[in-house]
């Protein structure tokens, strides 16, 4: 069985038909810049031309970055605020013509790393953390998400904690590895006080170097990278289909 996945971003829009069983992509990812102005028209246009790129006729999955709630956006991350409020199935079963599914862009990457990646066969408490240009996350307990955990926005020094510890932060601030690890292992600190997680997974950009980083992080918690990185969001988002 396949699905449609569509990982939607604050720069771009990537999409390609998922093996359900394996979280294989069936064809080469393709991708259109997102729209600025970002606005629900524009967007739902874009997922329109992806859709039809690939002659797609059947179930669609699709991450957004922001607060999903029973398919109602309630926060919209880099994204046009004319977002907020929009029933997002609604408005892009116009666009594939066929069942939809809306999701969080990190609870999708957590999800496909739980089903297929580092996270596979995993119990317990499990923190699945994207440090990009903010840091996303997705909790499991028992392989069960809790969605839109949104923990980048913990406050930290009177801060976002993604203002501090994000990708983006480290190369602002042209932070060297060592002392970018240590904000980083302060906010897995936060972390592991408020959850007690038995295991940290590491997605994003940052898990391309992450010998750079996780010998130096001190938490009690197994901490391991992520294995699926850019095509987590797209296989996740098909992932998701499966529970319609």
């Amino acid at each position: 069985m396949q699905a449609l996945g569509i990982d939607i971003g604050g720069s771009g829009i990537k999409a390609a038909p998922v093996n359900l069983a394996t979280g294989a992509l069936v064809r080469d990812r393709y991708r259109i810049p997102t729209p600025q102005p970002s606005t629900p028209r524009a967007v739902v246009e874009v997922v329109k031309r992806l859709t039809a790129h690939f002659q797609w006729r059947g179930r669609v999955g699709i991450t957004f970055p922001g607060v999903v709630r029973h398919g109602v956006l309630l926060s919209a991350a880099n994204m046009h605020k004319g977002w907020i409020g929009v029933d997002a199935p609604k408005a892009f079963r116009r666009a594939t013509k066929g069942p939809v599914t809306v999701l969080n862009d990190a609870d999708a990457a957590g999800l496909a790393e739980m089903t297929l990646g580092a996270g596979k066969r995993a119990r317990g408490v499990v923190l699945v953390l994207t440090f990009g240009t903010g840091i996303g996350s997705a909790l499991f307990v028992d392989g069960r998400l809790v969605p839109n955990t949104e923990l980048g926005h913990v406050e930290l020094r009177g801060r976002d904690a993604e203002l501090r510890a994000s990708e983006r932060a480290r190369e602002d601030g042209n932070l060297s590895w060592v002392r970018w690890a240590q904000r980083v292992d302060e906010f897995l600190h936060h972390l592991e006080m408020l959850f007690s997680p038995d295991l940290f997974i590491i997605g994003g950009g940052a898990s391309k170097k992450a010998d750079k980083f996780l010998p130096l992080l001190t938490v009690n918690a197994k901490v391991v990278p992520a294995r699926l990185r850019n095509e987590a969001g797209i296989v996740g988002a098909a992932l998701a289909t499966r529970s319609r």
